[in-house]
């Protein structure tokens, strides 16, 4: 019998956990399992399309956030009537659901890790149920670290498989050309996680400051959040060149159409939206937090900072501002890391390796 493996994640938002499920599961069913998607509550549902179009079948479940025991019995009854034979987990509630589930169905636990912040009764949780796992996954080189370290999994259960392959056809964003405004963008939730109100303070800064940037520039926050009513107080308040346009359909376009990506959250894993500015072809300034400490190389492809250091962001700002013709020469240099470090050929390969381990699991004990 093939494989049958039931997806578990949170929601079905369009965020950095769930858009990329459909990479991965290509990547599973091309080793031979059957990958079909169940998710806790649906959230805005904006990762469903694309799930859908790849053959996942999603099935979301009519609940909330925090009806913990009914979401239980929703996964005893939905994977086992859908036949699994196992259970890969993704981010915090069904990791931790999974986890207390899944032995109990005689099922293998795959554990995949994406968060750098964990809530500490998550953190807590996760670490006593660390045990019922038969493998864990970090999609990074900063969660396998953490993974190890908070939740104390040991190194011949933890696997490393980053969560993003670089697409060489994405569209490259076209060099910033004198007279012209100078676009900054970023892509993400405006959420205090994401350290918006940090870039905010940081141009407020630097017009406080008396700095006058050689080019006309404007900043765009594409997302949405609860933080949008004071991110746009303080925007007024500074009368900044800055604009939350909401979420936009079509990232690949939008990032094509910046010129310099920024990136100030406080806590992140991987940081998808980076990555893919980084593929598009664009320099990056961004905290020193999660894979992008790792990625990023200061003063080539981009700048990095303490999270959180609004002198420092304000630096960043007005280095690239002050010499904008060198932005082009970085973003390329951006794209060429990211397409080598980050490829399909790798991306695959990593999941086929775990494949194998997932594969050799066979039904455990309750």
């Amino acid at each position: 019998m093939r494989p049958r493996i039931a997806y578990l994640i949170n929601s079905v938002e369009g965020g950095g956990a769930a858009l990329p499920v459909p990479a991965i599961a290509s990547v599973l069913r091309a080793c031979g399992a059957q990958v079909r998607v169940f998710a806790l509550t649906r959230r805005d549902g904006r990762a469903l399309p694309a799930m859908a179009q790849a053959g996942l079948d999603p099935l979301v479940r009519d609940g909330g956030e925090t009806d913990h025991l009914a979401a239980h019995h929703w996964i005893k009854r939905e994977v086992q009537a859908w036949g699994a034979t196992h259970l890969w987990t993704s981010l915090s509630r069904a990791t931790i659901l999974g986890l207390l589930a899944g032995p109990g169905m005689h099922l293998p636990v795959i554990a995949w890790q994406h968060a750098a912040f964990l809530k500490p009764w998550n953190r807590r949780l996760l670490r006593l149920l660390q045990a019922r796992a038969s493998l864990w996954v970090a999609d990074s080189e900063c969660v396998a670290e953490l993974t190890r370290d908070r939740l104390k999994v040991p190194a011949d259960r933890l696997e490393l498989w980053p969560i993003f392959a670089a697409d060489p056809s994405m569209p490259t964003a076209r060099s910033w050309q004198s007279g012209e405004i100078l676009r900054i963008g970023s892509l993400g939730r405006l959420h205090p996680v994401k350290g918006y109100d940090v870039l905010v303070a940081a141009l407020a800064e630097l017009a406080r400051n008396g700095f006058r940037a050689p080019v006309s520039f404007e900043v765009t926050i594409a997302g949405e959040g609860t933080e949008r009513a004071s991110l746009e107080a303080e925007i007024a308040a500074h009368a900044l060149p800055m604009r939350l346009p909401g979420y936009v359909e079509n990232p690949r376009d939008y990032l094509a159409a910046q010129h310099l990506y920024v990136q100030p959250s406080r806590s992140e894993g991987f940081c998808i939206a980076a990555h893919e500015a980084m593929s598009a072809g664009l320099p990056v300034i961004a905290s020193r937090v999660g894979e992008l400490g790792f990625t990023i190389v200061p003063g080539q492809t981009g700048w990095v900072r303490p999270p959180g250091d609004v002198g420092a962001f304000a630096q960043a700002l007005r280095m690239a501002l002050s010499d904008p013709d060198k932005l082009a020469a970085m973003g390329q240099a951006s794209r060429a890391l990211v397409l080598e470090r980050f490829s399909q050929a790798r991306f695959e390969a990593a999941g086929q390796a775990i494949w194998r381990r997932v594969a050799a699991l066979g039904p455990v004990r309750s």
